[in-house]
Order: structure tokens, then sequence, then C-alpha cells
């Protein structure tokens, strides 16, 4: 673990003790969610109504997770080299900038090829906050002293991630019904704005030094080369990001698929409320399976067990919305699967976590975060062109087939036998990450 930076005083940090230090990532979270929400609930009919198809729909998003893909490494560099708080500062101004982008286009009912080249611009800003922040936090904590677990945490943060996405999406839907389309947008980059003054302010970074600030060319090589030791070079990580690949890139499609699907389901092309609706059952859903996840966590021995079960669940709960021609019934589905994603997430994040060592945390994160893009940019526009030919529940029926797809990267994970798989309440890294066997000794 490396020590806090020097040039900040721990004792006189606005973060110096574990508390501040989750208030601090609370209070991030919140900002973010609550910012991009707002186009969550209406970005799909959004993108329709800029006179794009199903497949340009879902080949934007593409591309944007394509950006994801060629960013994600660098930008993880950022986060490792010049530091996870120059890297958040930089991810908001540029999402502001290319959200504004993103409104202009369907103001000027713009190409396809042009919605391409933004939706990669907005990769980009996302990437700088993909590994950063969540770096920054498990170092923060490991620097104050935290001695709880990392499900806690992350389940926290997941549930307020969820009820600012319930307001956000809600939010977004009724402004997009009172206005138009375009309007929850520019309510997005007033709000980033908004967080790129509080974290200049409120983030520091604790327990990592930026290595950039001694040489950075050579340490943006060492810390690319270690991240790949430590990320793809460690069989148990390397297949979980592998199983991300299928559960992102479909999550990626479903999530924004559901809003044209309810509103079918609803029978009113204008019920731009009921596209709204969708996210924010699943912010509700998600705020529920944040609290749950420390019990989930307890109810097994092994942290992927619960991974494997929540992608057997997930594929149950797809092929269900394929087959459903009812409203309703949709609604309860939707809330099962938003329960099992939530509740899920930050077992596995504490599981990768505790594997990383933290000089490469945040690199090795984007790797991880990659992997789930790749999967976005190949399966979405499949899912697309599926839901052109076959309508929405036949792409949700094709949705199960992929995400069926993570289930055996999840099963090699486990079977490496990791400390991290049955680590309990024992505070932060409660493996040792610098303990990584070198790959060829498996």
């Amino acid at each position: 673990m490396s020590t806090p930076d020097p040039a900040i005083d721990p004792a006189s940090s606005p973060t110096s003790t574990p508390r501040r230090v989750q208030g601090v990532y609370f209070s991030l979270l919140l900002g973010n969610t609550l910012a991009a929400s707002f186009i969550w609930g209406v970005n799909t009919l959004f993108l329709l109504d800029a006179g794009l198809s199903n497949f340009e729909a879902f080949a934007a998003n593409a591309f944007f997770s394509a950006g994801m893909v060629i960013f994600e490494v660098p930008t993880g560099v950022v986060a490792d080299t010049l530091g996870r708080r120059v890297s958040y500062l930089l991810g908001t101004l540029t999402l502001a900038v290319t959200t504004v982008l993103y409104w202009l286009l369907w103001f000027w009912e713009a190409p396809f090829a042009w919605w391409a080249v933004v939706s990669v611009l907005l990769g980009l800003g996302f990437t700088f906050f993909s590994g950063a922040v969540e770096a920054w936090l498990v170092d923060a904590l490991t620097a104050t002293g935290y001695t709880g677990s990392l499900e806690r945490v992350f389940g926290r943060g997941t549930a307020i991630s969820g009820a600012a996405m319930f307001v956000g999406s809600l939010a977004g839907g009724a402004i997009a019904q009172a206005t138009n389309l375009g309007v929850p947008f520019l309510v997005r980059a007033g709000i980033l704005v908004v967080m790129f003054v509080v974290a200049a302010f409120v983030m520091h970074d604790l327990g990592f030094t930026p290595a950039g600030r001694t040489n950075p060319i050579r340490a943006t090589k060492e810390v690319f080369k270690a991240s790949v030791h430590y990320g793809l070079g460690r069989p148990a990580v390397r297949y979980m990001m592998f199983a991300s690949f299928f559960t992102t890139g479909v999550s990626f499609y479903v999530f924004y698929a559901l809003q044209p699907y309810l509103v079918e389901l609803w029978g009113d092309e204008g019920a731009y409320s009921i596209a709204g609706l969708a996210a924010a059952i699943l912010s509700a859903s998600q705020v529920a399976g944040g609290w749950l996840a420390p019990w989930v966590r307890g109810r097994f021995r092994r942290r992927t067990t619960t991974a494997i079960l929540s992608v057997v669940v997930s594929v149950g709960v797809l092929v269900a919305l394929g087959l459903n021609r009812n409203f309703w019934f949709a609604l309860v589905l939707l809330v099962l699967w938003g329960l099992v994603e939530a509740a899920a997430g930050p077992v596995r994040q504490a599981y990768v976590n505790d594997m990383i060592p933290s000089q490469q945390r945040a690199t090795v994160l984007s790797f991880d975060s990659l992997l789930g893009s790749a999967g976005g940019t190949v399966i979405q526009p499949v899912l697309g062109r599926s839901a052109d030919l076959w309508g929405y529940p036949g792409s949700m029926l094709v949705s199960g087939a992929f995400q069926v797809l993570a289930t055996p990267f999840v099963w090699l994970s486990r079977r490496q036998s990791e400390a991290a798989d049955l680590a309990a309440d024992g505070g932060v890294g409660s493996e040792s990450a610098a303990e990584v066997p070198d790959p060829t000794d498996r």
C-alpha cells in the first residue's frame, strides 16, 4: 500500500476519517448518478425522436461503449499517475461538454455519423470516472484506518446511487413530458458543472501518491505493465473480467431497451413518463439491493456463489420478459432484475478489489470496465438488430442467451480458490494484494 500524498496533511484533510471518506464518496456518487439519470429514462426515445432507427440508436450506444474501450486504460493510467482527483475533475468537464453536444445533435437532427463521434467522446468522459472513484475510496479508507467490510460501503453506495437514480429518472421523464426530450440533457450538464466545483473542494488523494509527480512517462509504463500482470495476469480477476463482457454488455442493452419495451406494453408512444418509470423502478430496486448486499454476502460462504446465482436469476428474468405480454407483470420482473443486480454488484466489487494492489488499482479496475464496455460495443448492436427483426420481447430472449455465457467464467474464477473469495468482515484488503503469484506459477 502506498503512503499518503506528502502534499496533503491527512489530519487537516476533509477526508481524514473513514466516516468522512465515505461521506465524500457517497456525495460524489449522489451527484454523478443524479446528473446521469436525468437522461436514462428517456435516452432511447431521445435517439429515436432524432430520427435514428432501433439499430442506429443502439449502434450509437455501442459507439459510446467503444469510446470506453478505447479510453479505459489511458484514463486509468491518468488516475494512477496524475491522481484520482484529477481524473474525476476531467471526467465532469468532459461529460458536461459532450452532453451539450448530444443535445445539439438532437436539435439539428444530425446524421448518424455525428452521433457516433460524440458517443465515443461521451465514453471518454465516463472512463475518467470508472476505476478512479472506486480506487480513491479503497485507498482512502485504508489510509484512515477503516476496519469494516467493503461490501457494506459499496452496498450503501449502491443504495444511494439508486435513490439518486430514482429521483433523476422520474424527474427527467416528467421534465421531458412537460417540455421536450432535450431539456433533461441540459439539466444533466448543469449538475455536472456543480459536481466539478464540489469535487475540487472535498476530494483529495489519501493513501496514494500520484506517480506522475516524479516521472510520469516512466510511471505510466510501469503502472500499465503491472496492471496487466495484476489484472489479466491473475486468473481469478481475469475470469471475472471476461464474465463482465457478457453481463455488462447485456445490462447496457436491457436498461435502455426497457424504455420503449414498457411504452409499447402500455400502448401510448407519447408516454415519456412510462419510460422514466422503468429507470425509477430499477433505481428503487437498486436502493433495496444495495442495503441487502452485506446480508446477501453473509448467506454464502463464497463471494462467487452470489455472482453465479445473480447470473442465473438474471437469465430467468430476461427469458420471462421475452415471453411476457402484460405491463404490470413486466414491472414485477423489472423489480426482481434490479434487486439481483444491485445485491450482487457490491459483492463482486469487494471480491475484485481484495485482489488488486493499491498502486495499480485504478488501472486494473479500468481494465475490468474495458471488458464490460467491449461487451456493450459488440452485444448492443446485435440486440438492437434483433429488436428490429423480432421486437423487444424477442431481443430479451436473445439477451438471456448472451447472459448465460458469463456463468462458466465466474465458475473458473471460483476454482482459483482465492482468499478474497472467502474474505469476511475484516477490513479493506483482507487479502494482501501484493502477494500475487506469477501467472506462470498456476
